[in-house]
């Protein structure tokens, strides 16, 4: 048995005025928590450390920048990490990157439980827009504030086992977990920041919202015998409410814990990474059952190609 006591930390609400080191001091009374719970691996959301301010349309590279990170860690974010070594507890967390180079990335990393960054990634599958759209109900300018991920979808040792990140969208496409499949993955954490409602087409409320999410999610952990943890911002953010509903999956693509609340919520639960074993053998055995001879379409085409008509 290889277990891991994991702690899905779900964050309420953070407001636009929030400073970080407000934010900085939930997330480590969520720690405490969690080791408190013999907790020995914490995951926090997609952008932990501010409100999703891709919601703002901002022109100003200065102001843009404030929501960004020169470094990790950081003034700010050296409490967190010192106290994750003090306890003796790895974390993954997602936060604005802004490279030396000026680069600006939406990036999550995991820190083991010696302060060290062992795993870096950067969102891939970017949505909504870059330009201010009157027909929104509100805006998603993910694609005006941050660079397409330049690391490919990198799985790393820790922990016992192989481990992987990916952020919020990149959920919603199979190619992510089947990336990280490919390369052992036995334990994908993912953050998210989902609105309740969908912009361009507000009838889709709360409860599609989150079935969409889970459907995603469940069917990536069964596809590819794999633990996903699941980690939503809950709540209402300056108006704008957000699904929340953090979740635990097992490799057989079962919740086996759920968010109740849209506050900061802990999750607790004990992950045997042996478990992926079963399906890595048997129907998902990718070794004696793929057929990339027929796979070609995935990586040579982007739009939809339809059939000639007749």
């Amino acid at each position: 048995m290889r277990v891991i006591t994991v702690a899905a930390a779900q964050m309420g609400a953070i407001q636009k005025e929030e400073e970080r080191e407000e934010v900085i001091a939930r997330m480590i009374n969520m720690m405490d928590q969690a080791h408190r719970a013999n907790a020995n691996l914490i995951v926090y959301p997609e952008l932990t450390l501010t409100t999703f301010f891709p919601r703002y349309y901002m022109e100003d590279l200065l102001e843009i920048n404030t929501w960004f990170e020169n470094d990790m860690p950081n003034a700010s974010t050296q409490p967190l990490f010192k106290k994750a070594k003090t306890l003796g507890m790895a974390m993954t967390f997602g936060y604005a990157e802004l490279t030396s180079d000026g680069h600006h990335f939406n990036t999550s990393i995991h820190v083991d439980a010696t302060g060290i960054i062992v795993g870096k990634y950067r969102k891939v599958h970017l949505p909504g827009h870059s330009e201010f759209d009157p027909t929104r109900s509100f805006q998603h300018l993910e694609k005006r504030y941050f660079k397409p991920g330049d690391l490919g979808f990198p799985t790393y040792r820790t922990l016992d086992g192989i481990f992987g990140l990916c952020i919020c969208n990149d959920r919603r496409w199979p190619e992510t977990y089947r990336c990280m499949g490919l390369q052992g993955v036995e334990m994908i954490t993912l953050g998210y920041n989902t609105p309740s409602v969908n912009s361009q087409k507000n009838e889709e409320g709360r409860a599609k919202r989150q079935f969409h999410s889970n459907l995603v999610m469940q069917a990536g952990a069964y596809q590819n015998s794999t633990w996903v943890v699941g980690v939503a911002k809950a709540g209402d953010e300056d108006g704008h409410d957000m699904c929340g509903g953090s979740v635990i999956i097992n490799p057989e693509g079962e919740i086996v814990a759920e968010a109740k609340t849209d506050n900061d919520e802990l999750l607790l639960h004990s992950c045997d990474l042996d478990d992926t074993i079963f399906g890595k053998k048997t129907i998902f055995d990718f070794a004696r059952h793929r057929r990339i001879e027929h796979y070609s379409r995935i990586t040579s085409q982007i739009g939809v190609k339809f059939p000639p008509k007749s």
